[in-house]
């Protein structure tokens, strides 16, 4: 196992940039560029420009791609329409969840899973096993693409300048093939910001290119370009789970409160269903902990791990955490007793080293964007 981060294409382009690079799943990626909170605001308000080729590409084709998805993971991939996206997640036999995923169609009969960059491998070598009694091809597709992200109320226009696309009739979680500055791109109207917003793969050769042209085109917009640490506060202002913090292995889909993205209705069996349906059933019954929103009363920034107490004892679990610049105080997501789930319960605080401090309860997202 090879402990060099890797470099996306756009390595040279963030260290011109003057970037904070960090270590981000075996990724040396941009953390900010100049203030995170001014990235965050510009995406708000604005927009901003991010490289996300971290993330993990694996295309799947053939004859029964779509039974070979259905059975892999737990959406029903057979209802998602040619040019169009779904949010989805691939579990294990017991039900935990491994990844979450967006799967786009590309053609009749070829999708595109994309993975979080932790778990690209993980996910490549579960659907790749999955897929084995199938008519299909899995193929791992990491190299073959770098993504750029423009999001922000901004970005339509930005992007507009740059390509001829119908970019008025892409809804959200579609894509389409088209030409952005010249550059040939799969152009995604997904994100993971809250915002509106376009994802674009393309070639890794031609990353550079984009980047500049979309740099040029958002100057009079208020483009800038934004760092991964900007992004985790926009997602969780926008309740956006993250792998690793509220979705893990030990969890599933239904205790993550999103039970939604499980089809039992689908044809045939997929892997983790049994293990689900149970889970399913405890989750009606019997509410395990829910993900819930804490906004701080006070400054004290709680972290992934700290404990969310009431009446001097422990009640749940802080997954993420950060100083809100939206809402300007702190907030964080965690997983409650459903006793002290409901928003506005009283008496919740955060034990932050030592010292209980007071928390108000709130239903997730924090931030909702005006349509």
């Amino acid at each position: 196992m090879s402990t060099v981060p890797r470099h996306t294409a756009l390595d040279a382009t963030h260290r011109a940039l003057g970037a904070t690079m960090t270590d981000f799943a075996g990724w040396d990626m941009p953390l900010r560029y100049a203030s995170e909170r001014d990235e965050h605001n510009a995406v708000r308000t604005r927009a901003g420009l991010f490289d996300l080729s971290h993330m993990g590409e694996i295309t799947v084709s053939g004859p029964q791609a779509v039974n070979a998805l259905d059975y892999a993971l737990v959406g029903n991939i057979g209802t998602i329409g040619l040019g169009r996206a779904r949010y989805t997640m691939i579990c294990q036999e017991d039900g935990g969840i491994v990844d979450d995923l967006i799967v786009y169609r590309l053609g009749e009969t070829e999708y595109m899973v994309v993975a979080n960059a932790g778990n690209a491998q993980v996910v490549l070598d579960a659907i790749t096993e999955r897929a084995a009694g199938f008519d299909a091809v899995v193929r791992d597709d990491r190299d073959a693409y770098a993504l750029i992200a423009v999001q922000g109320p901004e970005s339509p226009g930005i992007l507009k300048s740059v390509t001829d696309a119908d970019l008025d009739g892409l809804k959200y979680y579609a894509g389409l093939p088209g030409t952005v500055a010249g550059v040939p791109a799969l152009i995604a109207r997904t994100g993971y910001t809250g915002e509106d917003g376009f994802e674009l793969f393309v070639e890794p050769r031609h990353a550079e290119t984009l980047w500049q042209a979309l740099t040029e085109a958002g100057k009079d917009g208020g483009l800038v370009p934004a760092g991964l640490s900007c992004r985790d506060t926009l997602r969780l202002e926008a309740g956006m789970p993250l792998y690793g913090h509220e979705l893990t292995t030990a969890l599933t889909p239904f205790d993550a409160g999103l039970g939604r993205v499980v089809k039992f209705e689908k044809e045939g069996d997929f892997v983790g269903r049994a293990a689900l349906e149970a889970a399913a059933e405890r989750a009606e019954t019997a509410p395990p902990r829910k993900l819930v929103g804490l906004i701080a009363e006070g400054r004290r920034v709680p972290r992934a791990g700290f404990p969310v107490v009431a009446d001097g004892k422990v009640i749940g679990e802080v997954t993420s955490g950060a100083p809100s610049p939206t809402l300007g105080r702190p907030i964080a997501m965690a997983y409650v007793d459903a006793a002290h789930a409901a928003p506005g319960t009283s008496g919740v605080g955060v034990d932050i080293r030592g010292t209980h401090e007071p928390y108000e309860v709130v239903a997730l997202p924090f931030y909702k964007r005006q349509k």
